[in-house]
């Protein structure tokens, strides 16, 4: 089951989300686009809500390491 929704404080990401058990997550950017990604351990989704910088975070972990799509 998805999370709920959790607001970060970030220059380009609004919101997270994360579902464990198909390892998928959401971002929502301040933009309004919304993306999904796949395969991304459980890990790597509390090191980015521990993030000093979630964006920073994402574009050195996330961005380029797993695959997506736009929803």
């Amino acid at each position: 089951m998805m999370s709920e929704w959790i607001p970060v404080d970030s220059s380009n990401l609004s919101r997270v989300r994360y579902e464990e058990e198909r390892r998928r997550l959401e971002i929502e950017f301040l933009d309004g686009g919304v993306y999904e990604y796949y395969e991304v351990p459980p890990a790597e989704f509390d090191g980015l809500l521990a993030a000093e910088s979630h964006g920073s975070y994402f574009y050195e972990h996330i961005r380029g390491n797993y695959s997506y799509n736009r929803i």
